[in-house]
């Protein structure tokens, strides 16, 4: 278990997870409007330069959304191109939508296979479309506990994070979602972390996360930038490898040594 403070230790050495609960891991890069990605047209380029990994295209009409002085408010259905490898369950998925981009993953292997995919994303927009600057970059872990471990979950993350899972009426517990937004110290990153208990049927991020049958323990970790910066490939890489650090070192503070040992680590 790390004691020291998640948000500014140096990240812990990594302990591989041989059944990592993992479920999905999203990195996203928000830009002003480009209309020109709404048009088939124009995103063929984008796609040569990915398709070798990502080779089914599957449009999407989508819901857009704005800030405004009222807050986000909804927009004209946009066309979001989605480019999977696999055609009736997808592993990996790019998404393109005039204002974003996003690689996806449920079979995530490791943060230098996740991080090279994404720098080839990044390549392949920066080759086609040249965005100016960047909106918003996010990177976001989310993990799922079920079964024998979901009912011992206060045994396997720390007592802050396990909350109200420590208590006595537990069994009565149907929904717990806890949500805190730190600030990191040079106040320009920020870490929204979620957790808490699900019931079987049901997910508080349908876009996100799947529901199971069964009910379920949610770790929920975002970090992100919102500051307009200049787009930069190798700039994002290196917020993306220190980003997925930090995410990690949050991680191991979260968790217990038996969680870790749970699902195949070598302590």
């Amino acid at each position: 278990m790390v004691n020291f403070n998640p948000l500014t230790a140096p990240p812990p050495a990594e302990v591989p997870l041989d059944n990592a609960p993992l479920v999905r891991v999203i990195a996203q890069v928000r830009f002003p409007p480009i209309l020109s990605i709404e048009k088939k047209d124009f995103v063929g380029s984008f796609q040569e330069a990915i398709r070798e990994k990502y080779p089914i295209l599957q449009p999407e009409q989508t819901q857009g959304f704005a800030l405004s002085p009222q807050g986000v408010v909804p927009i004209a259905p946009q066309v979001t191109w989605r480019f999977v490898d696999a055609t009736n369950r997808w592993n990996w998925r790019v998404s393109l939508a005039p204002n974003f981009v996003a690689l996806e993953t449920n079979s995530y292997l490791s943060r230098s296979d996740f991080l090279e995919r994404l720098e080839k994303i990044l390549f392949a927009l920066n080759e086609t479309f040249k965005p100016p600057i960047i909106e918003r970059f996010g990177l976001r872990y989310i993990d799922r506990v079920v079964g024998q471990n979901f009912q011992d979950i206060s045994l396997l993350v720390k007592p802050e994070i396990a909350g109200m899972m420590n208590a006595d009426f537990r069994e009565y517990i149907h929904q717990s979602i806890n949500e805190s937004l730190f600030i990191l110290p040079d106040g320009s990153k920020q870490i929204v972390a979620r957790w808490g208990t699900m019931p079987g049927g049901t997910t508080f991020d349908p876009e996100s996360i799947e529901a199971v049958a069964e009910a379920s323990w949610i770790l929920d970790i975002d970090m992100s930038i919102s500051n307009n910066l200049q787009f930069s490939v190798e700039e994002l890489m290196s917020e993306a490898q220190h980003f997925s650090e930090r995410i990690y070192t949050f991680f191991r503070w979260a968790v217990t040594n038996d969680f870790l040992r749970r699902y195949g680590g070598k302590l």
